[in-house]
């Protein structure tokens, strides 16, 4: 008979993951914290008392998924827009955080300088996933410059973790030459590997039109790029965000709406999943990194975890708030002083340096002979919960205390995307018309449903037709083969928006959704799935 250990521990977690994530919305507390905390008990179930995770699955399974999804959803202009925040707060940040860390675990830990910075590069590095699911509610300027920070500061962090593992180890000697050659390398290497892999992905697109196919390339994208930066020795996590935002701006050209909805939908399944197995992993951690405890006691670890944590949290506070007037100092241009925010409005990014599973997959990496590991182990543990729940439970009060308000920008590009696509449909309608042999009758109806829709548009407080007396007057097959080909042409006036920088591009992905749906409904259902 088989050991039905794996599939006890695969039904724990997965009830777990579903049950917390409930509670969390019972206690209108974000998932990511409940997990964490839900997931330390477990660990007292027999059934899950020898869970360990694994740093590889970690680094090559969970991570290239959850990189992907989250490069894929996040905004191109607004990290174009606030990329040099972006670069010092995911490249030099990471390094400021490491060597106070590094100092601090030196001077007072009594770790060597090798394992001292093994344990700044260890908990350098925010968690994407983390921050997305606990940060959401911030503004979107805000809240995309946190998720591209966190998307690519992880790969700053593991080559410094690389590199202090081996000087730890006796590997190599630490030399400055190394050090740059190995970032140098990490960086491009690692956008190199991510624009050919999206180049591949494209052209596979182009050439396979089964939506079940086509899911099937959008899953194996990630993997593929991060193995090929791997190959090269350069950064898999770069590969899979530079390779998801290209992705993500010649999707919609190469990807019809039916694979579009079902890719999407398993993609968001997939990252609820094992976003919310990786917080759940991580609590069941925190019995055996106390059991494997045996440098220092458990009061001590717990002393030093808070010291850690303090220095971490205070070296992203002072960075936030010492960076914006040294940048000042420096560009007095009048567009820098446009997007300067005051020292209230500061805070929510400063207070919102999550940790998460990376921090832990990297210090369960250390090698088991290294002397200091287990006390690694716990302390970036205590990191981790304190980021996590000190700052993710208090982040709301900040938000409030920061008084951030909406300035509208979202709601105008959407106002401006739906009036420029109904434009073109109408621009589109005679000609389109024409082609498919489609009678006057049905062509001023439709007509007439979209001048509704632009008086709609143009004066909210118009009242809105009853959607099912449209529906009811759409159902003729001509009225639905016309709406449905001139959709081409709403698509392609929405992403001409988003490549002139007009819109965003989540109020692309906003119209397309709704343009997807529309389209699969007008459509006849596909014969060919696989």
């Amino acid at each position: 008979m088989q050991d039905p250990h794996v599939l006890q521990v695969v039904v724990v977690v997965g009830c777990a993951v579903i049950g917390f994530t409930w509670l969390a919305g019972r206690l209108r507390i974000t998932p990511p914290i409940v997990l964490l905390l839900g997931g330390v008990p477990l660990a007292f179930i027999p059934w899950t008392s020898d869970v360990v995770l694994e740093p590889t699955v970690v680094l090559l399974v969970f991570l290239p998924a959850l990189l992907y999804w989250e490069s894929l959803t996040t905004s191109l202009r607004e990290i174009r827009s606030n990329l040099r925040v972006v670069v010092l707060s995911s490249v030099l940040l990471v390094l400021a955080t490491a060597g106070l860390v590094a100092v601090t675990a030196h001077a007072l830990l009594g770790l060597s300088w090798p394992l001292a910075w093994v344990l700044g590069a260890v908990v350098a590095p925010t968690d994407a996933t983390a921050m997305a699911a606990v940060a959401g509610r911030m503004p979107r300027r805000t809240l995309t410059t946190l998720r591209a920070e966190s998307l690519i500061n992880d790969g700053t962090a593991l080559v410094v973790f690389a590199l202090a593992v081996s000087v730890a180890t006796g590997e190599q000697v630490f030399s400055w030459a190394s050090a740059l050659g190995a970032f140098a390398l990490s960086y491009v290497g690692g956008a190199l590997a991510g624009l050919v892999v999206a180049w591949l992905a494209v052209r596979a697109r182009k050439l396979v039109h089964a939506p079940l196919s086509e899911a099937a390339i959008s899953l194996l994208t990630p993997f593929v790029a991060f193995l090929l930066a791997e190959e090269l020795h350069a950064s898999g996590v770069l590969a899979v965000v530079v390779c998801g935002l290209t992705l993500s701006q010649s999707g919609p050209r190469v990807i019809g709406a039916r694979t579009r909805i079902q890719t999407e939908a398993f993609w968001r399944v997939t990252t609820f999943v094992l976003n919310g197995t990786l917080f759940v992993l991580v609590g069941l951690q925190l019995r055996g990194a106390v059991e494997g405890l045996s440098s220092t006691s458990v009061a001590g670890a717990a002393v030093q975890a808070l010291l850690v944590a303090a220095v971490v949290i205070g070296t992203r506070l002072l960075w936030m708030n010492v960076t914006p007037y040294v940048i000042r100092a420096i560009d007095r241009r009048p567009q820098q002083r446009l997007r300067r925010v005051g020292f209230r409005q500061r805070q929510p990014m400063a207070w919102a340096g999550f940790r998460g599973g990376v921090s832990l997959a990297a210090a369960l990496a250390v090698p088991q002979d290294v002397p200091g590991r287990d006390l690694i182990v716990l302390v970036t543990f205590g990191v981790i919960l304190v980021t996590l729940v000190v700052q993710g439970l208090t982040l709301p009060a900040v938000l409030r205390w920061a008084r951030l308000t909406d300035d509208g920008s979202e709601a105008r590009e959407q106002a401006l995307a739906e009036r420029a696509a109904t434009e073109a449909g109408l621009s589109a309608l005679p000609a389109i018309a024409e082609r498919l042999g489609i009678g006057p009758e049905i062509v001023e109806r439709v007509r007439a449903d979209y001048e509704d829709h632009l008086h709609v548009l143009a004066d909210p407080t118009m009242p809105v037709e009853d959607p099912a007396l449209a529906a009811e007057r759409g159902q003729h097959a001509d009225d639905q083969r016309l709406r449905a080909a001139l959709i081409a042409e709403k698509r392609s006036a929405v992403v001409g928006l988003r490549d002139s920088r007009k819109i965003d591009d989540i109020v692309l992905r906003r119209l397309q959704s709704r343009l997807d749906a529309e389209e699969v409904r007008l459509s006849a259902p596909s014969a060919d799935l696989e």
